[in-house]
């Protein structure tokens, strides 16, 4: 099922994501909800708070930027009860956009690499490293656990002009092809 996404505003997107086990209702049902959500909207990725569920899980594909990173030809992943251990590299800006934030694509600086520990769908344990566009998606989507958005990222000036931006979004002043979810 596609799932509304949950629109800037709704205060589920600042709420610091709980983890789960794999005991969590509904769990298999909700994880494909959620990629068949991801793909509808045409999204590189989606974390739960981003649908309503403050709980630590969020799925990518980035299979898309293959072209430009060939290791990313097959990159489809689920994480579970994610946890970055280790963020190294130079920081390096890119254009970022989201889907509870619709409209709106700024830079943003994030690490080059990253170390994270998560649970995949079938609750095999891994420890992996990541650089380049993977690493930025993940960090992009991780913060979405720590109610952290990407304009959060911005430097105070463009965090004033996007203001006005922001509060219209919130308000439902804006296009999207998908359903969503505004704050009441």
């Amino acid at each position: 099922m596609i799932l509304p996404i949950t629109i800037y505003g709704h205060p589920v997107l600042r709420k610091v994501a709980k983890e789960i086990d794999k005991d969590y209702p509904e769990l298999q049902k909700f994880m494909d909800d959620m990629w068949q959500t991801m793909y509808f909207a045409d999204g590189v990725g989606l974390a739960a708070p981003q649908v309503g569920r403050s709980i630590r899980m969020f799925v990518l594909d980035c299979s898309s930027f293959a072209e430009d990173e060939p290791e990313l030809e097959d990159f489809k992943k689920m994480f579970i009860n994610a946890k970055i251990t280790e963020r190294t590299g130079d920081e390096w800006a890119m254009s970022e956009g989201c889907l509870s934030i619709p409209g709106i694509n700024e830079d943003v600086t994030r690490s080059e690499s990253i170390k994270i520990e998560y649970y995949d769908e079938n609750w095999e344990f891994h420890q992996e490293e990541y650089s380049g566009f993977a690493a930025r998606v993940i960090q992009h989507e991780y913060d979405h656990l720590d109610g952290i958005l990407f304009t959060d990222h911005c430097a105070p000036l463009k965090k004033r002009l996007l203001k006005g931006k922001l509060t219209g979004i919130s308000k439902g002043l804006f296009k999207a092809k998908y359903r969503f979810t505004l704050a009441k």
